[in-house]
């Protein structure tokens, strides 16, 4: 079953009868019974559920861009009006000051801005559900990863062949995967697909014969081959055991062949193409200061695919409860943007500053997260960061730039020299000025990437 979304472990797991099955989980190729055994509400799924509950209830409300600077500026003009009454005693300058100090850049400029990029991220495969996501997402300084389906493809990859002497690598995987063509087993595509990689031509298989759970039997090239793991072998034949190479991380399978062993092969949760330099890119580009991989996996897989993207901090074996402490302790220190793909995120999601799902598997996770990247890709997410960060820049220069261009007209309206009728006009060339700066996110803005795959 693959409870990958679940528990974070990216490998189908064996189910024998009388073990234990999560509410969620996803059934293999064979046909399989269950006795529930508890009710809705006291299972995994639910718990999960009701976390993710508490974590948006628990959600920091956040201050828009606008309601900050209006904030400032609403007392700022009315105190400057009155004061320009009060001083001369002529209440058409009280007037003329509070209407060229209209607050329009804010309520017009940002919204435009706002509805821009989300277009612009919607033609990117880039769905926006919470429009806070971009104004603070460039203000996020801790990234904090889920590993499986987010920062892996969370399938595995035949990394290793160790081969006893005598045996060559090629042709021993090209009879394997020969063999493995017939086979439903999750490892069976990893081998077909290091064959391909190789140019190495299947041959024609036959007597072929897999019972689930025992291996996969058949003869290839006039050679019987038999694929099974270290358990089964072991069981049958323990005398073997000092043949075999040392048990280690990940995956693996045993190849017999003439019912000798041959050759062991070794499989990894396979990383993204793009992970290293997307990982590597946060802190010199987005000024992200830590980079943190939370996953429910082992400790092994967790560590072995830090060291691969340059991670350094990292965190195991991590349950939903345990994934929002770490975030709500790191969101304490500075704003954190999350990622992650799986039902078990969906309560970190809701609980960090950003939330960003990945990927389309699960609803859960989408309604928990601000943010849904529609592609499998982290060169998305890239776009998602350069997207924000343009709109904020925008957003700021047409705020703060027409509040600015306000407070000067205030000035001269306070001294005389601005009419109320003047200041209306005025102001509306204020408000062209800074809605025509908002509009160029969406007339001949371009995303560019830095990623280095």
């Amino acid at each position: 079953m693959d409870e990958a979304y679940l528990t974070g472990e990216p490998y189908q797991v064996s189910k024998a009868p009388g073990t234990s099955v999560l509410s969620g989980a996803i059934n293999g190729e064979a046909v399989i019974v269950i006795r529930a055994d508890k009710l809705a509400h006291d299972s995994r799924y639910a718990q999960i559920m009701i976390v993710m509950q508490e974590a948006e209830q628990k959600r920091p409300s956040m201050r828009r861009i606008g309601d900050q600077i209006g904030a400032v500026f609403a007392p700022l003009a009315l105190l400057f009006a009155f004061a320009a009454w009060y001083f001369t005693g002529d209440s058409t300058r009280f007037l003329a000051v509070l209407v060229v100090a209209t607050p329009c850049p804010l309520l017009i400029a940002i919204p435009i801005t706002l509805i821009s990029a989300i277009s612009m991220a919607a033609r990117q495969a880039i769905i926006i559900k919470d429009p806070t996501v971009l104004e603070l997402l460039p203000t996020c300084r801790t990234a904090i990863f889920d590993k499986t389906g987010t920062l892996t493809l969370s399938k595995p990859e035949l990394t290793e062949i160790i081969l006893v002497d005598g045996i060559k690598r090629d042709k021993i995987l090209q009879q394997t995967a020969s063999l493995e063509r017939y086979s439903k087993h999750p490892l069976a595509n990893a081998i077909i697909q290091a064959a391909e990689k190789d140019s190495l031509a299947l041959m024609e298989a036959v007597s072929v014969f897999e019972k689930p759970g025992q291996g996969l039997v058949g003869t290839v090239d006039s050679h019987e081959i038999f694929v099974t793991h270290r358990k089964k072998l072991l069981k049958d034949s323990p005398d073997i055991a000092n043949t075999l190479p040392p048990t280690a991380v990940g995956l693996e399978c045993i190849i017999m062949m003439g019912g000798h062993y041959v050759a062991t092969f070794r499989f990894r949760d396979t990383p993204r193409a793009d992970g290293k330099s997307f990982i590597s890119h946060l802190g010199p580009s987005h000024q992200f200061n830590k980079v943190m991989l939370v996953s429910g996996d082992r400790e092994s897989e967790v560590a072995y695919l830090a060291d691969l993207l340059g991670i350094e901090e990292t965190l195991a074996s991590q349950n939903p409860e345990q994934k929002v402490a770490i975030v709500r302790r790191e969101t304490a220190k500075a704003p954190t943007l999350f990622m992650g793909d799986g039902i078990n995120d969906a309560p970190a999601l809701a609980s960090a500053t950003v939330g960003i799902a990945f990927g389309q598997h699960s609803s859960v996770t989408a309604e928990a997260a601000g943010a849904v990247i529609m592609e499998n890709t982290l060169e998305k997410v890239d776009e998602l960061l350069h997207i924000s960060s343009a709109m904020r820049r925008i957003v700021l220069q047409s705020a703060i730039g027409g509040m600015t261009l306000s407070v000067i007209a205030m000035g001269f309206a306070a001294a005389g020299y601005i009419t109320p009728v003047t200041g209306a006009l005025l102001q509306e060339v204020i408000d062209i000025i800074a809605i025509a700066n908002a509009l160029r996110l969406s007339l001949g803005f371009k995303i560019a990437t830095d990623l280095n795959t």
